[in-house]
């Protein structure tokens, strides 16, 4: 679609959906900040969850219909799968009292792990996409906007209760990365 020919209507649905898919990025956020992580690494968390919640849609929209009944299903249980991985991995963490953090690191293979989990649900959001006549660019603008921004706010309330909750900010972390993990899968 055209600059043009843009409709509120649109804008605003794109809008709440991208706050949707964004969610499970604040909710786990929320976890992995419990941990305790530095401001710099909260904004590059950030920005890797936006560019994922940009590049995951626009990968679903280019495979579109073909693939999108088959995948759908396996990227949530996958999703799932490697969110119940992490959460185990920290709440063993937690309690082993290891001086490494958690498998969830802000860094090369843990910080991309945990970027694409969070993004899984917007790939199958992409892939009916493929199938619609939308404003794509505006879509996936929305998504990683909102993506960055709701995972900063999540990362940064877990920063601020991981303080609070002491050695144990880790155990609760690597919970609610579990539980998410479990309500995809189920």
């Amino acid at each position: 679609m055209d600059l043009a020919l843009f409709h509120w209507g649109q804008f605003l649905t794109l809008l709440i959906i991208a706050f949707a898919l964004s969610m499970d990025a604040f909710s786990l956020g929320v976890g992995v900040g419990m941990v305790g992580i530095r401001l710099r690494e909260i904004v590059k968390v950030s920005v890797t969850i936006g560019l994922f919640h940009i590049a995951m849609p626009l990968l679903g929209i280019a495979v579109g219909g073909y693939l999108s009944d088959m995948i759908g299903d396996i990227a949530v249980f996958v999703g799932g799968t490697v969110l119940m991985g992490i959460g185990i991995h920290m709440i063993w963490n937690g309690f082993a009292g290891d001086d490494d953090k958690s498998v969830l690191q802000t860094k090369g293979f843990g910080l991309l792990l945990f970027a694409f989990s969070v993004s899984l649900d917007a790939l199958t959001v992409g892939f009916s996409f493929g199938l619609m006549e939308i404003n794509r660019y505006l879509a996936v603008s929305l998504f990683g906007l909102i993506g960055g921004v709701m995972s900063y706010v999540g990362l940064m309330i877990g920063r601020s209760m991981g303080g609070w909750l002491g050695d144990y900010s880790e155990v609760l972390g690597g919970l609610i990365l579990l539980c998410f993990g479990l309500k995809f899968i189920l």
